[in-house]
């Protein structure tokens, strides 16, 4: 297996959605599976890291490395099989997510996970991090969606697993019960996933979105609960933007953004476009004091796809920001801290505290409150704010986890919040994870300072 040691070759893979650069020692750009597995096993035999990695989307490092060979699956990008009838479809880990759900389109089918960055994000990655999006509301994160795995181990071995399907089963430690979910969301750390078999779903006959300005951030976040916890409707995604995500969102539409301190994006399935309780929204709407002549509705193909960029404006915008930075050693700051739905107002006045405290620039807040999962990102200017940012981030970070939150909702640990992961989990959790990490990788060569 060829491995590319020129630099130019290496400074291409040298940064990922997370600010930083890690030049890797080399990079292997395999095109079949016996080539990842002859990398594999010369890297086991010399002792080399191995760092997979896909579109290279990752806001935490994951996918860059400067520590060994930094392993391209990007040419493994082939779907090599949808059976519409079992609503399944086989892929590479290369191929994009975008590409996978355009092709089960065709079909009337839908794979559920949606993150914005679907077009550059390839199937492997998203498994390795869990993604989820804007949908997880009512469709879940990658995980559920996850029926088999072809896995090359550290050593070069290929690895088959699949769930079993069972309603019952008490054989063994539960951990051990399900294999798909040792790579799921392990970043690269444990296996190198070759292939995927995905579950679909029949895609709804009819979506409908709407946009819903509000003059303050409080009445937003309201709104979302009163709508998680509403009967008149259903929505599959509820989506967050402060007063500056709101103008990026809605300015990327070409819309006016005037006087908005808060919008609300929801998205919801029907029969038809009739079936949409749009009443029960509007009025929904009315009681939080939402500025209802602003309200603007996406029906369509046209428009739904038209609102999806109009969201991914917002990290976009955000990493050209931070990337401006880089050279003084600032960039953009991500977070994806969670709480329970209904605390989601109390975790977003206290992080805006502790950015006040730090004295930085407030930072956009957005995302899938639906969920109780903000993104938050800062950009730092240099290397000193950068650690007045990292110490805001970790004050609310503290206490995100005394409402009964998580450090990390679906972007990983990564190498940026490894530090993070502690204030969460227990020593025998951790413990139990680095049993699992010496078992399936003993000399410890797969995507070092990921995760553990």
């Amino acid at each position: 297996m060829l491995i590319a040691r020129d630099e130019a070759v290496r400074e291409s893979y040298a940064a990922d959605a997370s600010g930083l650069r890690l030049l890797p020692d080399g990079v292997a750009r395999p095109t079949s599976e016996r080539e990842v597995v002859e990398l594999l096993r010369e890297s086991a035999a010399t002792g080399t890291p191995v760092t997979p990695a896909g579109g290279q989307t990752s806001t935490t490092a994951a996918s860059i490395t400067d520590r060994g060979t930094l392993l391209s699956l990007r040419a493994l990008d082939r779907v090599l099989d949808l059976d519409a009838g079992s609503r399944v479809v086989r892929v590479q880990a290369g191929a994009l997510l975008g590409d996978v759900k355009r092709l089960a389109a065709e079909h009337g089918l839908l794979f559920a996970p949606d993150p914005t960055s679907e077009d550059e994000c390839t199937v492997g990655g998203a498994i390795a991090c869990n993604a989820s999006g804007a949908r997880t509301l009512a469709y879940g994160a990658t995980r559920a969606h996850v029926r088999a795995l072809r896995v090359a181990l550290a050593d070069g071995s290929v690895l088959d697993v699949r769930r079993p399907g069972l309603e019952k089963n008490t054989a063994g430690f539960a951990l051990a019960a399900e294999p798909v979910d040792w790579f799921v969301g392990s970043e690269g750390t444990l296996g190198v996933v070759l292939e995927a078999e995905l579950a679909l779903l029949p895609r709804p006959p009819h979506v409908t979105g709407l946009a819903i300005p509000f003059a303050g951030e409080a009445d937003a976040l309201a709104f979302v609960v009163a709508a998680r916890e509403s009967r008149d409707v259903r929505p599959r995604c509820l989506e967050f933007f402060d007063a500056a995500s709101a103008a990026l969102f809605l300015g990327a539409g070409g819309q006016p953004a005037s006087g908005v301190g808060g919008l609300v994006y929801v998205e919801e399935t029907a029969g038809s476009e009739d079936d949409v309780p749009l009443d029960a929204w509007l009025a929904l709407a009315e009681r939080h004091h939402a500025q209802e002549g602003d309200v603007r509705a996406y029906a369509d193909e046209a428009a739904l796809r038209a609102a999806r960029r109009m969201r991914h404006a917002v990290p976009a915008t955000m990493n050209e920001r931070g990337n401006a930075f880089r050279p003084a050693g600032g960039r953009k700051v991500s977070t994806d801290w969670a709480v329970p739905y209904a605390r989601l107002a109390d975790a977003v006045a206290f992080a805006r505290l502790a950015a006040g405290r730090a004295g930085i620039e407030q930072p956009l807040i957005y995302g899938h409150a639906g969920n109780g999962h903000p993104h938050q990102n800062f950009v730092a200017r240099d290397a000193a704010e950068l650690g007045r940012v990292e110490a805001a981030v970790e004050e609310t970070l503290r206490h995100v986890l005394t409402l009964g939150g998580t450090v990390a909702a679906e972007h990983g640990i990564g190498k940026l919040k490894r530090r993070w992961l502690p204030l969460q989990l227990t020593p025998v959790q951790l413990g139990v994870m680095r049993a699992v990490k010496r078992e399936l990788d003993p000399l410890g060569l797969l995507s070092p300072g990921n995760v553990l």
